[in-house]
């Protein structure tokens, strides 16, 4: 087992390491005052990204997109996920999902949106059907050469600056669900700013109703009733996503705890030479490994042809985890201090919890990982 980098793969890290450390962490705090990127600063900030060569590096080369192999395109994710979602999303990862669009779609979709001019989301949660996506109302209905939809969908992160909806509908008597293109201007189709949430201030979620919205046939993306493979596609890259990304925030948390237990002093020395710490910290450390390890095993499989559903499972599950154990013991180690927010231990702590709910919940891992267990014996 070889677990080098290569070079380019060395060079990406350090690129994206400095982009997140010079472009995005200074906007950090005023982001979380504001519960809102300004607009300015998320156009300087597409543009750098753009100009740096970062911008749609999970789309293939010849698209114009970056071209990067699952590996290297897990290792960006990392670097992107010491900070939070509102900064990180503005250096784009078009869902993969855009690489079925065909014909007029490609023209009209795809490549604005690679090239940055357009800005994609993904409507797939509703009110009654989270983990359970095949229970999903929001319906589609053949009309001619339209499709008429009429639903809700909710939790849509980032809709309020999107362009499009990737959206998923039951289509058909059988319940098959599809995967349509609808710009937001449609008629028929509202957003509007969903609650506010404690986690990631500034990247929002989003409700989405559509009442007698025509979208027109062109639109289907890929075959009417293959929508649940589209989304199964995405789902693993996006697990995937989210084990970097917590690799990443923890490997900053763990950075900051250690700082302050070397430099924070109480009864005449370092915090961090009393076991009640420094046993935190090594456990810390060990599951960060851990959780990278799982993770960087399951993108070598994707670029090699055998990353599975478990492989994908056990990386979300184990990662998004582990964040939250080393962010609560990030607190305790800070005390008091860790609570207020002047710092942004609390900040994580808090960003950290949503983890192991979105793109499958730990409960829906843990049964995917059990059953691919039992399969094989028939249980």
């Amino acid at each position: 087992m070889d677990f080098a980098l290569t070079d380019e793969q060395n060079m990406i890290v350090e690129t994206v390491r400095k982009f997140v450390a010079v472009e995005l962490e200074p906007y950090e705090d005023e982001v979380e005052r504001l519960d809102e990127v300004p607009p300015q600063v998320a156009e300087r900030i597409r543009r750098q990204a753009l100009n740096a060569g970062l911008y749609a590096a999970n789309m293939p080369a010849e698209l114009g997109g970056g071209g990067l192999d699952a590996t290297s395109m897990t290792l960006v994710e990392r670097e992107l996920g010491a900070t939070g979602y509102a900064l990180q999303m503005l250096v784009a990862r078009p869902s993969n999902i855009l690489l079925a669009c065909a014909g007029e779609q490609r023209e009209r979709y795809l490549l604005p949106t690679i090239r940055g001019e357009r800005h994609d989301c993904l409507a797939m949660t509703e009110p009654g059907a989270g983990s359970d996506v095949r229970s999903m109302t929001t319906r589609a209905v053949r009309t001619g050469d339209q499709y008429v939809v009429n639903g809700t969908k909710h939790f849509i992160s980032h809709a309020d600056t999107a362009d499009f909806v990737i959206l998923f509908a039951a289509t058909g008597a059988d319940g098959h669900i599809s995967a349509f293109l609808a710009d937001l201007d449609t008629p028929g189709l509202t957003v509007r700013r969903g609650s506010a949430a404690v986690s990631h201030r500034g990247y929002h979620q989003c409700e989405l109703s559509f009442v007698d919205c025509r979208v027109p046939a062109g639109q289907l993306l890929g075959e009417e009733g293959r929508g649940f493979e589209l989304m199964g596609e995405w789902l693993g890259a996006s697990r995937l996503s989210v084990a970097a990304t917590s690799v990443g925030r923890a490997r900053r948390v763990l950075e900051l705890a250690t700082r302050w237990a070397a430099e924070r002093r109480q009864f005449g020395q370092p915090i961090g030479r009393f076991q009640g710490v420094g046993f935190q910290l090594a456990d810390m450390a060990t599951e960060l490994e851990a959780a990278e390890l799982l993770t960087m095993r399951a993108a070598w499989k994707l670029d090699h042809g055998g990353m599975t559903d478990r492989d994908a499972a056990m990386a979300k599950l184990y990662a998004s985890e582990a964040l939250g154990r080393i962010t609560d013991r990030a607190v305790q180690i800070f005390g008091g201090m860790g609570l207020m927010t002047e710092l942004s231990i609390e900040r994580f702590w808090r960003d950290a919890r949503v983890e192991r709910i979105w793109d499958g919940t730990s409960e829906i891992q843990r049964h995917i990982i059990a059953r691919s267990l039992l399969r094989p014996l028939g249980a």
